[in-house]
Order: C-alpha cells, then sequence, then structure tokens
C-alpha cells in the first residue's frame, strides 16, 4: 500500500527496481561506514539530568524577567498581560504538538507566558492583596519540592494505572472548565463571579472551587511526576540532548498550571 503512495511511487529509492539499483550503488566500504554507525549519540550529546536543570534554570529566569514586565506594566498596559496569554497559549499548542522541540520556540514561551503570569499575578494582589501572590508561590514551591523529593526517594512513580487515571481526570476537568467559563460569560451563575467554582458544596458552607482545586493541585503533582519521568527515562535511555528541552517545557507548563490554581483557590477563599 505505501508503493501506491505517489509520494514514495515517484521516488526510485520506494520502488522495487530502484531499490536494487540502490543497493548495487552502495559499495562495500560504504555498507561497512553505515554498520560502524553507532545507534546512540556520542557521550556528551545525549540527555542529562544536569544540563536539563540548567536550561530549566535559565527558562524559569526568563519567565521571572517576564513577570516582572507584567507585574509593572499591569495598570498602565492592561491588555499586555492579556495579549502575552493569548499568545503563550498559542506557543504553548506548537511546543506541544511540534515533533522536534525548538528552544527559541520554548525559551519564547517562557518569557510571553511570564508577562502573563506576572500581570494576572498583580491583578489578584490589587483585587485580593494580603500577600497573597507571596503566599501562591511558597504553597506552589512546597509541592514541587515535595513531589520532587518523593520521586527522587522512589516513593512515587508513574504507572500505566494512575496515568489513565489522570488522562481522564485531565479531560474532565477541561471540559467543566469550558462549561464553567460558559456560565460566567453568559451570566448563568446568579452574580457569583466564580460561576460554579463559586457554589456552595452540598451545604457545607466550603466554595466548590476550594474542593475542586485540592484535587486539581494532586494533578498537577502527579504531572511533574510524569515530567520528572520523562526526563530520567530519557536520560537512561541515552535520548538526544535537544529533548532536554522537551523536559524543561514539560515543567513549566506544570508549574505554571499548579501556580495559577493556587492562586485562584486562595483569592476563592478570601472572596
Amino acid at each position: 500500500m505505501a508503493l501506491d503512495n505517489p509520494a514514495f511511487s515517484r521516488n526510485s529509492a520506494f520502488s522495487q527496481q530502484g531499490a536494487v539499483a540502490a543497493a548495487q550503488d552502495i559499495s562495500a566500504q560504504q555498507l561497512q561506514e553505515m554498520y560502524n554507525q553507532p545507534s546512540t549519540p556520542p557521550a556528551g550529546e545525549t540527555m542529562s539530568v544536569e544540563s536539563t536543570i540548567g536550561k530549566s534554570v535559565a527558562g524559569f529566569g526568563l519567565l521571572l524577567v517576564g513577570a516582572a514586565l507584567g507585574w509593572l506594566t499591569v495598570e498602565s498596559l492592561p491588555f499586555l498581560w492579556i495579549g502575552a496569554g493569548i499568545v503563550g497559549f498559542v506557543l504553548a499548542l506548537v511546543n506541544t504538538f511540534k515533533r522536534e522541540p525548538s528552544p527559541a520556540l520554548i525559551l519564547a514561551y517562557a518569557g510571553v507566558q511570564g508577562v502573563f503570569v506576572g500581570g494576572i499575578s498583580a491583578w489578584y494582589e490589587m483585587m485580593y492583596g494580603g500577600g497573597i501572590v507571596a503566599q501562591a508561590v511558597i504553597a506552589t514551591l512546597v509541592v514541587v519540592g515535595v513531589t520532587l523529593a518523593l520521586f527522587a526517594s522512589g516513593k512515587i512513580r508513574a504507572s500505566k494505572k494512575a496515568t489513565k487515571v489522570f488522562l481522564i481526570a485531565m479531560v474532565g476537568y477541561l471540559v467543566f472548565s469550558l462549561v464553567n467559563f460558559g456560565i460566567m460569560i453568559f451570566g448563568g451563575a446568579d452574580g457569583n463571579p466564580w460561576g460554579l467554582r463559586g457554589v456552595d458544596f452540598f451545604g457545607t458552607g466550603i466554595p466548590f472551587g476550594l474542593v475542586l482545586g485540592v484535587l486539581v493541585v494532586i494533578m498537577a503533582a502527579y504531572s511533574l511526576v510524569l515530567d520528572f519521568d520523562f526526563i530520567q527515562q530519557g536520560v537512561r535511555n541515552r535520548a538526544p540532548k535537544k529533548y532536554e528541552w522537551t523536559g524543561v517545557f514539560g515543567i513549566m507548563v506544570t508549574v505554571i498550571w499548579l501556580y495559577l490554581e493556587i492562586l485562584r483557590m486562595l483569592a476563592i477563599a478570601r472572596d
């Protein structure tokens, strides 16, 4: 069936006669060189934990620079961080579905998303005050640190069953978020600014958003486990060094998601 594809049939290298001709054109020396070529990249050109950490530090450093810009311009340029959020979302999709990692695009995502994070953090601080951003940052660092420590000690690991549950929960959460966003936009939440997140959880007096937020933080922590596992597997399999940027991108997306969820939980608790 592959030979019926015009992309293959027009190329003699993929035809039966062309295959014979190509084989005849290869000398014994070329065959020996192909045989001697290593199946994995040489030392120094494969993934390493240390190099991935260094690239992650650079990525988060750029994110902090963007966050400072977004924080300082939240009042003078209110649409800057909103536009940065849209551009960051597009870059996230591009980096997610791109087959080969692009350091430039990943660093661009870090800078642009930093502007969005800084702007929305400043907005939360103005609306709810009381050091809500500092509390969210500390909570995020604690979750990341505890997750990393448990993973390094071998007490938590990614498994096929847990990953399936995680993926199902992620799909459900995305659907809920879209529905809730529609309710907030079209005014179906009786003036509640959080939509379904602000609804009383079965008469307990606790907003539903807080209960959901705890589950989402657990999901984000497991997403970090998947990121750490990816890096560990890449190092073990001697994957090409370029895939360190894939690990950096995954960690950045998860940590930003975790921070924004904690920030929203704190805001709902104070509202």
